[in-house]
């Protein structure tokens, strides 16, 4: 053979690679309304920074006949390209290769360039849509599996891991996106569970559709498994390349900072006016969110659970930041068992990454209940704690206006090496709220008292009497727990005065092998 048959072979080969499972099956997959698995890298990376690995591989399985069913690729492409010119590692599952279900082969690509992206200390992109398991290689698919977690758990913290769900994935399959940092799910043609409708059926006797037990909508509101839902493939792709933009290649290294045109000293007039002068009145603090920072630009994740706290990310002067806020508009911004999840996971992961975090506070505490209780809130709101306790990232906290009890104590508290707190002239910084604080103080006063209004009037004095004395942010500023208090409309501008003046920042936790987290 001479060499440009050579040439001409190996073109060949690379175009029958390109075509997965072939003509037919790419059109049913865009007759479903997804794209393929190379149409999704092609819309993820920078145009033409592609590099595949492993285009030629295939299976080793001769049962059930899989000897005489050999396609190049074996269901994943894998490889390497740029995002605004910044190296990551992708693999796509490819389902109209065998439903893009995993051999073992299959999971020796992913594992290869998982091991290379943790090599180079680039993040890793996986965009999943397979069928599962390939059953016909018995074990050694469980083992690729197998694999495959247990480098997402020597990545994690390391490098970023993100994970789209745009097709099946099930079984076995869910727990690598579980175990990366961030999933996308589309509500178009995703889903995730463990066990399927019908083995629920026969299990439990529950009638349920695939959606409503493992749809985007219900892993993004219900479980909060997924943090981000697109509408489509296309703006879940997009979502990926805009989180990462906020995200440094790996644990060594700061996030990127963009340049920013938004004056640091921008005057916001209108936060002087947003907090109520009713205090059981609600507002929504993503309004404070988006008037503070560049470009009134927030990334919310998690938006459609546990949304009586809002977390995501932002910039201060080009500066990446991650914000948590309790949400006075849901719950009246309480803390219970999920928001507590919600935060703690999305602190640790901006403490394992170098980013700041800026704590909007406005919580009267924890949510009382048998159901929190009996659920663990006691064990998950230490959660929250423990992650803001052991971040060492500059941390800054604005106190809006509640902080009451053990949930002032959670929220970045300058007891748990909060570096910058700050408060609004509205913060009431108490045990708890007047009524409760009145009932527990002067609850023998109150029974003596037989005359209504005398009651009445007695219990609206001491009320009074307490909002003086607790319901102003002063009283912990004499104490030196609160930094300063400011104008609302400043935050911008403090804001950002703080991380400038932490940035050089050094703190380091007592060696220890891990941490033992209250899970």
């Amino acid at each position: 053979m001479s060499n440009q048959d050579k040439i001409k072979q190996l073109i060949e080969f690379r175009a029958e690679a390109v075509l997965g499972g072939g003509e037919k099956r790419i059109e049913a997959q865009h007759a479903k309304g997804k794209m393929t698995a190379r149409e999704r890298i092609d819309v993820l990376l920078d145009d033409g920074s592609f590099e595949e690995f492993d285009m030629f591989v295939t299976h080793r399985c001769t049962n059930f006949g899989l000897d005489k069913q050999k396609i190049k690729g074996d269901g994943v492409v894998t490889g390497h390209g740029t995002i605004d010119g910044r190296v990551v590692y992708v693999f796509a599952q490819d389902f109209t290769v065998f439903g893009g279900s995993l051999s073992e082969t299959f999971a020796q690509k992913i594992c290869k360039i998982m091991d290379m992206a943790m090599k180079v200390g680039a993040p890793v992109i996986g965009l999943n849509d397979s069928g599962g398991a390939r059953i016909q290689e018995g074990v050694t698919s469980l083992s690729g599996y197998t694999e495959i977690f247990q480098r997402n758990i020597l990545a994690s913290g390391v490098i970023p891991q993100l994970s789209a769900i745009f097709g099946p994935c099930a079984g076995g399959a869910v727990y690598s996106p579980a175990l990366t940092d961030f999933i996308v799910m589309s509500k178009e043609s995703s889903y995730m569970f463990l066990t399927g409708p019908q083995v629920v059926k026969s299990v439990t006797g529950e009638d349920v559709t695939v959606d409503e037990l493992g749809g985007a909508v219900v892993h993004g509101s219900k479980s909060g498994v997924t943090h981000f839902i697109s509408d489509d493939e296309r703006e879940g792709i997009l979502l990926l390349r805009k989180l990462l933009s906020y995200l440094p290649q790996n644990n060594l290294e700061d996030p990127p900072v963009v340049p920013c045109d938004d004056p640091i000293d921008r005057l916001d007039d209108v936060l002087n006016e947003i907090i109520p002068d009713n205090p059981n009145k609600p507002y929504d603090v993503k309004d404070v969110i988006h008037t503070i920072v560049d470009n009134h630009e927030f990334l919310e994740v998690h938006r459609n659970f546990a949304q009586n706290i809002v977390v995501g990310f932002a910039r201060f002067n080009g500066m990446s930041v991650g914000i948590v806020a309790n949400q006075p508009a849901y719950l009246a911004g309480v803390l219970d068992i999920n928001a507590s999840r919600k935060a703690a996971r999305f602190v640790r992961f901006c403490d394992a990454f170098n980013i700041p975090l800026v704590t909007l506070e406005d919580v009267p505490g924890f949510l009382p209940g048998t159901a929190q209780e009996y659920g663990g809130i006691i064990v998950h709101g230490a959660k929250l704690l423990f992650a803001y306790g052991e971040a060492t990232v500059p941390k800054i906290a604005v106190i809006l206006r509640k902080a009451y009890g053990g949930a002032y104590c959670v929220m970045s508290s300058k007891h748990l090496r909060g570096d910058m707190n700050y408060a609004w002239p509205t913060a009431e910084i108490a045990v708890m709220g007047p009524k409760g604080a009145i009932e527990v103080l002067q609850s023998k006063k109150i029974k003596e008292i037989e005359d209504p209004q005398e009651r009445a009037k007695f219990v609206a004095d001491a009320e009074q009497e307490y909002k003086d004395q607790f319901a102003n942010p002063y009283n912990a500023a004499q104490y030196g727990y609160i930094d300063d208090v400011i104008e609302p409309r400043n935050t911008r501008f403090r804001i950002i005065r703080a991380l400038q003046s932490l940035s050089t920042k050094k703190v380091v936790n007592p060696p220890k092998k891990h941490s033992n987290l209250p899970l």
